[in-house]
């Protein structure tokens, strides 16, 4: 782990905190995070590609998009904003949902907070996900998602470059 990232889990208190630093400004950072045009082209763990089906970056509003794999797979999530500080903070709820953004009954939410932090010319991006229940924390670890959002973000590193 170098100075610029943390990732930390603690399944007890269903929460992953993660911090990383960007040699970008904030403005570019959060742009990468909320125009999806740029998001897609990071989010997710190479060869997986996230593609947008619909996406209005307002409280309330939702982005709703699939992780395409390799083999053809599609993998459907709905992400509801539920709080925006344009250019410093969002929140949002994600969760796993079909093509339409209809989510399964009992379907397992994460609560995201996203925090953007300029630090002279870099940004330090904070992000907090809590879950509802330790089950759901615990099947998103076993996912791979401590790998596979390393990858996303060391992606991102990339085209921010």
């Amino acid at each position: 782990m170098t100075n610029n990232f943390v990732f930390e889990k603690d399944i007890s208190a269903k929460k992953i905190h993660v911090v990383r630093e960007f040699n970008a400004p904030v403005e570019k950072v959060w742009k990468a995070w909320t125009d999806p045009d740029v998001l897609e082209k990071w989010w997710g763990p190479k060869p997986w590609v996230a593609i947008t089906k619909s996406m209005n970056f307002t409280v309330g509003g939702a982005w709703l998009y699939y992780m395409a794999g390799p083999g053809g797979q599609k993998h459907w999530s709905y992400v509801r904003f539920t709080a925006i500080e344009n250019g410093s903070r969002f929140a949002a709820d994600t969760v796993f949902s079909d093509e339409n953004g209809t989510v399964a009954p009992g379907a397992q939410v994460g609560h995201w907070d996203n925090k953007f932090v300029a630090v002279g010319d870099k940004t330090k991006v904070i992000i907090d996900i809590n879950f509802d229940d330790e089950a759901t924390m615990k099947m998103l670890v076993e996912m791979g998602f401590e790998g596979g959002f390393t990858m996303g973000l060391n992606q991102l590193e990339e085209l921010l470059g």
